[in-house]
């Protein structure tokens, strides 16, 4: 994980002067995709472990790093990046002079992976034999969020907050649920309230240098 260009690498270091042959991914040129770069898959897959680990810290700052917005805040760091800054990139280079460049972008794979890093795994809701569930991992800086979830022709308008319980705690219309929410197509508009428990204890934040695995 390298903060002074934020981009999380993929077998570091590359492949161009080892005898090792990790196949095709060898012919990329060093610090592209695979080959030493950040291969935004796994970049995703990484905050995608983090999270199930509950490790929130560490989960929401790879996102952070791999958000695109983020490298196109200002004149200077656009002038690095050098792609879209509204769709995700599936690559960032990691090799002078050309580190943190953007790569391939309008590359579907990658934006359907964030967008269930965001959906599922760090917000929380999942939706599975016709229930729907919140489990997220909070982020430290955040008071609390609302997802507002259309099932069918009916709004559920659902706020996570904090609280102290072992587990989430979710309330639909006041009226405690112990398996998530039975989505029901009634028309009406539906408050969910889910409380969530902190996050838990962490090891010491990554370093540059350091691989997310």
């Amino acid at each position: 994980v390298r903060r002074d260009t934020a981009i999380v690498q993929l077998l570091d270091p590359p492949f161009d002067k080892s005898s090792l042959n990790p196949g095709y991914i060898k012919g990329y040129v060093p610090g592209v995709r695979e080959n030493g770069g950040q291969y935004t898959h796994a970049a995703v897959w990484a905050a995608m472990a983090f999270a199930k680990l509950g490790d929130a810290a560490r989960a929401w700052e790879v996102f952070d790093m791999i958000n695109p917005v983020n490298h196109a805040r200002g004149a200077e760091s656009v002038s690095v990046y050098k792609v879209e800054p509204y769709v995700v990139a599936a690559d960032v280079y990691a090799v002078a002079p050309h580190s943190g460049r953007g790569g391939w972008t309008w590359y579907t794979g990658s934006a359907g992976w964030m967008y269930r890093l965001v959906v599922e795994s760090l917000l929380g809701l999942r939706v599975a034999d016709g229930r729907l569930r919140i489990v997220p991992v909070l982020r430290p800086d955040w008071p609390s969020y609302r997802i507002s979830y259309r099932h069918r022709g009916t709004m559920y308008r659902i706020t996570v907050s904090p609280g102290d319980e072992d587990g989430p705690v979710t309330l639909l219309d006041g009226v405690a649920m112990e398996d998530g929410v039975l989505l029901v197509d009634d028309g009406i508009e539906h408050e969910v309230l889910v409380r969530a428990p902190g996050t838990i204890a962490v090891a010491p934040a990554i370093h540059s240098g350091d691989a997310a695995q």
